[in-house]
């Protein structure tokens, strides 16, 4: 083999290789999930590439990819209550970037913008919000402040990211103001349980005293009952008869009558009448 040849087989395969080095530089491929930024000679395109396989412009082209997918990300937002109260906040933060702003991000944010621009905004609404309310409302009203800053990060973040949701997971007071918030919680339902033990006794006695209005009235009717129509009283005694013969003392049916029995003239006892024993 001469030399000729063997040039020949080398400046074949240098060929070969800038052949194929130009080709794999002049496609690109975008995942799912992410799109494209096309970046020429560093001047960034306005428009982004979406998924898939595509060709560029080798050697002086790139293309970037942005995700697009939902991220979360971690923070702890420093707060201060109305009552001049520190609350620290640990925070999970759900984003993600819009299509539309996949080439504004990458151009102005490097890419990456919870640090630059999501955890500013969001730390900005939980410390406006924190400062109109006292550190025991922020504990209790702890959904209220989520919807209310996760209202005010968007709004102060507009179109460029969308925050999906806040998950506030934990509210972090101070030792003597938790020790305070829950002596008054102790002290509240020490009370509470007072006035239900008052409310009870209260019930007891209203109970007490229809209950003896009522026995009142009942013998009022009862009496009345009795003095319209006597027979009742008759027709009670018979009823509660147990059989023995008695003795009738008294006068006509006005209700004076007694029914006492004549006891056992076997053995020798005397009946009783109203006047004595005989």
């Amino acid at each position: 083999m001469n030399s000729k040849t063997v040039l020949g087989w080398i400046s074949g395969a240098v060929v070969i290789f800038v052949v194929v080095i130009a080709g794999s530089a002049a496609t690109y491929v975008v995942d799912p999930g992410y799109r494209g930024v096309e970046v020429m000679l560093g001047k960034v395109s306005p428009g982004f590439k979406p998924e898939g396989f595509g060709f560029k412009l080798p050697f002086i082209t790139n293309v970037e990819p942005q995700l697009i997918r939902q991220q979360t990300a971690k923070m702890q937002a420093d707060c201060y209550s109305s009552d001049l109260q520190q609350v620290k906040i640990d925070v999970r933060v759900l984003y993600r970037v819009p299509e539309a702003s996949v080439v504004a991000v990458f151009r102005d944010y490097a890419g990456d913008p919870f640090e630059s621009l999501v955890k500013p905004r969001v730390a900005e609404a939980l410390n406006e919000l924190t400062a109109l309310r006292s550190a025991e409302m922020i504990v209790q009203k702890r959904e209220e402040v989520k919807s209310k800053a996760l209202e005010g990060a968007r709004r102060k973040l507009g179109d460029v990211l969308m925050i999906e949701d806040l998950v506030l997971e934990n509210i972090n007071l101070t030792s003597a103001l938790e020790n305070a918030i829950e002596a008054k919680m102790v002290q509240e339902q020490e009370a509470a349980r007072a006035r239900f033990a008052q409310q009870q006794v209260q019930v007891e006695a209203s109970t007490v005293v229809i209950k003896a209005k009522g026995e009142a009235e009942s013998m009022v009717l009862r009496g009345k009952a009795l003095r319209e129509n006597p027979s009742v009283l008759e027709l009670q005694i018979i009823e509660r008869w147990d059989g023995i013969t008695p003795l009738v003392v008294g006068p006509g049916v006005t209700g004076a009558n007694m029914m006492l029995p004549l006891g056992d003239f076997t053995t020798g006892a005397s009946p009783v009448t109203k006047e004595g024993s005989k």
